[in-house]
């Protein structure tokens, strides 16, 4: 009587324990799942608040422990210059992420944030990274798989300091010298801009053929790269940054689009809107360019983000208007938006408008199906934290047999671009209206 009393108790605590485990268990949580399946079954158990909190990307110094809980904040960023410490080292920088990964790792549902950073010449923010030269530099060697290896090289140093993301590359075509940025672009010629698309296949490793639209990113030694500035930031009126690119729609789709068709081939994860206009229409608020051609004719799969406090300047002058801004940008087809300091005041505003149906239910839940999607092909709910013993590659090109490799590549072209120019050369030939008493390479 005793032992079949035991047994039913066995039974039972097993029956109980089977239930358990079912009641827990996850699918978004499992690894073997589809990706669409992890992915609706994570956004189906989403409050409206987990959902704009993935939409919110804030700074780095307000990102507490705290505030990323509470506001169940979806990524975070360093502005430029923006450090843990000066001279910070790699592990400063990965225990400063990890720190804030905890706060959104003990939310209920524990979606990790994304970090994200301008490596635009190399991981250029972190103390002792290897620098390489800026795009105009590179476009001039003409050699797509030299800038590929400079992608590799800094993912790398991002993930050597605990970060997954980085803001590049920029694929700006600048049609006017005068531009102040015309330095982060690769050329005036747009094929040389899109084989120079190779630096997303560094960062993010080469996407197989059938990822054609959807986010790439091959394992923990990549991140997720950033295809900016959308669009027609080379071309602005007078070269004044952040102004409007005057130019009929056969022009922006030939001189201003093609690198971008190249970007989603290769996977690029990520698109960065510019802050410019397009003949009078702020970008941060073109519907018929974010929503109805990137993602919907060129089938654009990651996730759209504002540049830094992108959404303040959809307004003249900036901010003006808050509630507006949201609403055209949100509406516009923005996923993530950059807003640095001013979250809480972001947060409440699509909150509101959400649950007053100013903007539709469907336009937030498209936005997070993209943001997650990224974070599941990254890999970020099996390792979110940072990988200690990348800590030594941060600065190793600098030091390391690829520096030598990458100095005598350089020299070789150096040498061919420039062996050439004669004392002929020197002759004022400018046609900028500047003055100038002779050629300004002759010192």
């Amino acid at each position: 009587m005793g032992s079949s009393r035991n047994k039913f108790t066995s039974l039972l605590l097993m029956f109980c324990l089977v239930v358990l485990v079912r009641a827990e268990y996850a699918k978004y949580k499992d690894p073997k799942q589809p990706l669409a399946v992890r992915i609706n079954d994570l956004l189906g158990r989403m409050t409206l608040a987990e959902k704009i909190g993935q939409m919110t990307q804030i700074e780095r110094v307000n990102a507490t422990a705290e505030a990323m809980s509470k506001y169940f904040i979806g990524s975070v960023l360093s502005g430029g210059g923006s450090v843990p410490a000066p001279q910070a080292s790699a592990g400063d920088w990965a225990s400063m992420v990890n720190e804030m990964q905890k706060g959104s790792l003990s939310t209920r549902l524990g979606i990790p944030m994304i970090y994200g950073i301008d490596a635009v010449h190399g991981n250029n923010n972190a103390y002792r990274a290897t620098i390489f030269p800026h795009n105009i530099g590179l476009g001039a060697t003409r050699d797509p798989m030299l800038v590929k290896r400079i992608g590799e090289a800094t993912a790398l140093e991002v993930r050597a300091t605990g970060i997954s993301y980085a803001f590049a590359p920029c694929i700006a075509v600048c049609r006017d010298p005068r531009w102040g940025r015309c330095y982060e672009s690769y050329s005036e010629d747009p094929k040389v801009v899109q084989a120079m698309t190779t630096l997303i296949s560094g960062l993010q490793g080469d996407a197989p053929s059938d990822y054609t639209g959807r986010p790439y990113v091959g394992g923990s030694k990549k991140v997720a790269a950033c295809a900016k500035h959308y669009v027609g930031d080379g071309g602005t009126y007078m070269g004044i940054n952040a102004n409007n690119t005057i130019i009929d729609t056969h022009g922006l789709m030939s001189i201003h689009m093609p690198a971008y068709y190249n970007s989603i081939i290769r996977g690029v994860s990520t698109v960065m809107v510019s802050y410019s206009s397009w003949n009078g229409e702020k970008m941060h608020a073109n519907h018929f360019l974010i929503t109805d051609f990137l993602k919907n004719k060129l089938k654009f799969r990651g996730f759209v983000i504002t540049d830094y406090e992108g959404i303040d300047q959809i307004t003249s002058p900036p901010g003006v208007n808050y509630s507006y801004s949201v609403e055209a940008g949100i509406g516009a087809g923005i996923d993530m938006v950059m807003v640095p300091f001013a979250y809480t005041e972001f947060i409440d505003d699509l909150t509101y408008q959400v649950k007053n149906n100013i903007i539709p239910m469907s336009r937030i839940d498209d936005a997070v199906y993209r943001i997650l999607r990224v974070k599941f092909t990254m890999g970020l709910f099996e390792n979110p934290f940072a990988d200690p013993s990348l800590a030594g590659e941060l600065g190793s090109h600098v030091s390391s047999e690829q520096r030598n490799s990458f100095l005598s590549h350089f020299i070789r072209l150096d040498y061919s671009i420039f062996s050439d120019v004669s004392s002929s050369a020197c002759r004022n030939t400018a046609k900028l209206p500047v003055k100038l008493s002779g050629n300004p390479w002759c010192c």
